[in-house]
């Protein structure tokens, strides 16, 4: 999915869940507005927060797309099939100036 269709979702209040796959602390110095933590780790020992319902829309990221892929893969053989991966990642999204929240 692309960066500012993202944005206008997450301004229309219709946006998917945004899986940000880096660590806790990177993390909590910025994420996309929204956006669940669940680092690759957790999802591999199936600890991360994920919603229940496995076709629910879900965009994957990290800061360059390693983590992020790796992750969309994972999900994929946990059955979740509504997975897609932000082009450009946290990288070009924060180049652009797009809104980040810290916690």
């Amino acid at each position: 999915m692309q960066a500012q269709e993202l944005l206008r979702r997450i301004k229309a209040n219709n946006a998917p869940v945004v899986v940000d796959t880096r660590s806790e602390m990177e993390f909590r110095k910025g994420h996309i507005p929204g956006a669940i933590n669940a680092p690759v780790r957790k999802i591999l020992l199936h600890r991360a927060q994920l919603p229940q319902d496995k076709s629910r829309e879900m965009v994957v990221t990290c800061m360059h797309g390693q983590r992020a892929t790796a992750a969309k893969f994972l999900l994929g053989l946990y059955g979740y099939r509504n997975t897609e991966l932000l082009e450009g990642f946290l990288e070009d999204w924060k180049a652009a100036g797009l809104p980040v929240e810290t916690s």
